[in-house]
This record gives structure tokens, sequence and C-alpha cells, in this order.
């Protein structure tokens, strides 16, 4: 299943951004202070236009409205609406003053422009909580080594989203909005950098990994199984990223679909979905023998071993791959537990793994399997996931893990707190990017 790349409560806490492309944010952004100077028309948007001095413009009053995070959020809202052509913009600075900087990006960039400023929202939504932002930038500074990211490439880029945002945000930017991007900068470029420094000492920046094993499920879904070129350490309920040789640096999300194996062999559950570059590639192109790259491990959607809690977990369609994963985990570490598995599916071929799973509950006596359909037949629960869980319990007393759709997961999790199943308790991978992430 592929898999998110943002933070969310309850969620796996993996990086934004982190899909295509190169590193984002400035070293030493005060350099673009005031107004962009190329002109002519650069990649991406339009040449810069003449914008009013800050000093012209009214700076905030109130003492609430003048901090550091308040100023970012400010400038957020204003250019939230023209979010495309900010970006636009930024890439137009970017590659016409460091042309050499384009090749760290894919040949398409409209996802890429959504999830930089999906980025930039979320970490100046998080100015404030040095620990939040901290966490989640480590996770992106490590994540961008894969991309060729390199320290010298941060304040080239930090002038380019400075430049951007002068231009299209005349109403709040000014000296005091300007120092406080600047600041902001300067710490988020660090802790990328250093987290970034710290990873190369532990683990290579990515890992190539031969196809072995390539198994049609439908027309559309296939079981596609890697041997990494190294040892390979992550936890079920974890996900990684894959670059395939036919979109070179265009990375996509895709959880594991087993716990770890002690022949090292890595599984995904792949549906190729319209217009999706790499999952079309990986289900309807890639063969045995064609070599792949995988980022690093990511994600939180763990087990607790140190408890007995029950599992309640909940996934639809391809969802049902770091489900398994969890199943297996808990059957490896020999500990019993009540786990309950709603495995949900549009119709009849989105239950495509419902055999493994059924062969899984013969094996174990604390696991329950119930396959849920949308529209399901007479003796088979129908309705929907959500709708289906309400039916047993109760699961108060329960770790929920939630996989699949953003639509699914988002009634799932109000269904779950509906029926007194505490948030701490609920997880599941970040849903703001689910759907910029299935291609």
């Amino acid at each position: 299943m592929e898999a998110p790349t943002t933070p969310s409560a309850g969620g796996s806490g993996a990086a934004a951004g982190g899909g295509q492309g190169g590193g984002w944010f400035g070293r030493d952004p005060g350099k673009a202070s005031g107004q962009p100077r190329p002109a002519g028309t650069g990649p991406g948007g339009p040449a810069p236009e003449p914008v009013r001095p800050p000093e012209s413009r009214p700076a905030p009053t109130a003492p609430e409205a003048s901090s550091g995070a308040a100023l970012l959020r400010r400038t957020m809202a204003e250019i939230e609406p023209i979010a495309d052509r900010v970006t636009s913009y930024f890439y137009a600075l970017l590659f016409l003053r460091h042309p050499a900087l384009r090749e760290l990006f894919p040949a398409a960039m409209d996802a890429q422009r959504d999830r930089l400023f999906k980025a930039l929202l979320t970490a100046a939504t998080h100015a404030d909580d040095p620990a939040t932002l901290t966490t989640y930038l480590t996770h992106l500074g490590r994540g961008h080594r894969k991309y060729g990211t390199l320290p010298g490439h941060y304040p080239a880029v930090g002038e380019a989203l400075i430049g951007a945002l002068a231009r299209h945000a005349p109403e709040t930017w000014g000296p005091r909005t300007e120092a406080a991007w600047v600041e902001a900068y300067t710490t988020i470029s660090q802790i990328m950098i250093d987290a970034a420094t710290e990873d190369e000492l532990r683990a290579p920046a990515w890992w190539q990994a031969e196809v072995v094993a390539h198994e049609m499920r439908t027309r559309d879904i296939a079981v596609v199984t890697v041997r990494p070129d190294g040892p390979y350490p992550f936890l079920a309920g974890q996900y990684t990223s894959l670059e395939t040789p036919w979109w070179p640096r265009v990375w996509r999300h895709y959880s594991f679909a087993s716990a770890p194996r002690s022949d090292g062999l890595l599984s995904f559950h792949v549906k190729a979905v319209p217009a999706g570059w790499v999952s079309n590639a990986l289900v309807h192109r890639a063969r045995p023998g064609d070599v792949i790259r995988l980022g690093p491990p990511s994600g939180s959607m763990t087990v607790d071993h140190t408890t007995d809690n029950g599992l309640l977990c909940l996934g639809g369609g391809t969802g049902i791959a770091p489900i398994k994963a969890l199943v297996e985990d808990v059957a490896q570490h020999g500990r019993p537990r009540s786990v309950n598995v709603f495995y949900g599916a549009r119709g009849n071929q989105g239950l495509y793994d419902i055999d493994t799973m059924l062969r899984l509950q013969q094996s174990h006596p604390w696991l329950s399997v119930r396959p849920v359909l949308d529209d399901g037949p007479v003796g088979l629960l129908s309705g929907g996931l959500p709708e289906a869980v309400r039916e047993y319990g109760p699961w108060h007393s329960y770790d929920a893990y939630l996989s699949g759709p953003p639509g699914m997961i988002r009634r799932s999790v109000d269904t779950l707190v509906g029926i007194g199943v505490p948030t701490h308790r609920i997880r599941h991978d970040s849903i703001e990017e689910l759907v910029g992430a299935t291609s």
C-alpha cells in the first residue's frame, strides 16, 4: 500500500514533501531581502515584477500578532489562496538563478509544487512548537539525502523562497515579517542539515533492490517482492519510498506487506491508479530482474510489545498490506493477544488478499478476520468499515490501527472516537497527503 508523507494527530509522523525533489529550506535567506531581481521568463513561472517596498506596508500592531510564529502564519494565510502561483514563482527564481539545481527535481513538477506548499505550511504552523518541528524536520532532512541534497543547496533554495514570499504577500510582508522568516529558515535548514549529517554515519542514502517476484492479484493490483543489496532494518507497520528506473527522481511511498523476514526479502502491494507514474510502472512494467531504489524506512504505526492490549485493525483495499505485517509481527513475538482485523473493499475483487488473511486466522486462534464490502451480499458484513466496527466491541481498551483510503480513515477515526476509543490509541499514517501520494 502506498503511504502518505505528512504528520497528523495519531499518525505516523512521516515527513511531508519527501515524494520528489531536493532540499527546500534556505540556510541563510537573509540575502534575499526585498525585491527579487531576475528578468525574463524562468522555467515554471513568470518573471519577477516590481513590488512596493516593505517600508510602505502596514505593520501588525497587536502584540499577539507580532510574534515570529504569528507573522509566519499571517504570511501563509495570505499566500494560501494563490499557492500554485507562489510555488511556480519560487521555482522560476530557483532555476533561473541556480540552473544546476534543476537536475535534482523530476521532469514533471506538479506534485512537487503541491508538496512544497504543504511542507511550508506545516513548518510555519509548528514554528512555536519546537518538539514537533524538530521531529518533522529531522525526518525531512534524513529523507532528502536520497535526492542528492547537499548543505550548499539550502541558501539558494531559501533565497528563492524569501523572494517568492516577498512578491506575493504584500499585505503582510515587512521588515519584521522578513526577519521572522529568515530566523525560521535558519533554524529549519540547520535541523535538516544536522539530521542528514548524523544519518549519513548510520545508513546509506538509498538501497538498490532487485525485483525477485511479481504476482498480479487483479488487473490493477500486484504484489512486488524485492531483495535489497544490503541489510534493511525496518519494523512491521512502517513504509518506505520507491523510485523506479523508468521515472528517475520520482519517489512514492509504499507500506511493507510483511514483518521482517529471515531471508531479507521485502514485499509491497501496489495498485495502479489513473495517471500514476510509479504505480503503473510497478504493476504493469516491472519484472523479475529489474532494479529499483528504496529510501529509508519511516512511520510509527508499529506494535507496542510491552503491553498486552488487543489490536483493532482496519484495512481498506491495499491498506491490508501493513495490517498483514502487524499480524505477522504479533505472531513472531510469541505473546498471543487479541487481534481483530476488518478487511474492507468496494467489491469482492478488492478483497484480493482475503485468502492469505483467512489462512493466518486458521493458524492463530487469537486472530479474527472479518471481510467487509461496501455493498455486500446477505451473510457478509456490509456498509463500510466504520459501520461494521460499530457492530462489535467494545473497543475502548484496544489499540486501533487504520490503513486505507483517506476517506475511510477519516470516517473510521470519527467512528472510533464516537464509540469511546481514546485518540492516543488510534494510529494511522497521515491522511493529508494520501491523495497526492497515490501515483
